[in-house]
């Protein structure tokens, strides 16, 4: 499952998975950041605060979580990883080879800078 925040304001979506992540959850994510993108062209970045990747709970799941990164990474301007686990290191690394949007990864706690990074540059 996954939480989230739309900061319209400054177009943000900050996500909290919170156990296995589920083909409903990347339709619900669509559901609402869509409408945003569609009448701004663009979202300022996405954070994902996270303790650690559950995983998912199906096939479908991973499926569903891969269709929303195609169907959005060239409309995101930026991604904050929030977290202590080594998949902040690897997002950072790896998945900047596959998506548009500039990755970084920042320290459990750090959501403030995240934000700031996302919004300044900072």
């Amino acid at each position: 499952m996954i939480e989230y925040d739309l900061d319209t304001a400054h177009s943000i979506l900050h996500v909290r998975p919170t156990s296995a992540l589920q083909q409903e959850d990347f339709a619900r994510l669509a559901r609402a950041v869509d409408p945003h993108i569609e009448a701004t062209g663009t979202l300022a970045g996405l954070i994902v605060e996270a303790p650690g990747f559950p995983g998912w709970d199906s096939l479908a799941g991973m499926a569903a979580h891969f269709r929303f990164v195609r169907d959005h990474h060239r409309r995101i301007r930026r991604v904050a990883v929030v977290t202590d686990a080594a998949l902040g290191d690897l997002a950072e690394k790896l998945a900047s080879h596959f998506v548009a949007a500039t990755i970084r990864h920042f320290p459990g706690g750090q959501l403030e800078r995240a934000r700031r990074w996302i919004l300044h540059g900072e």
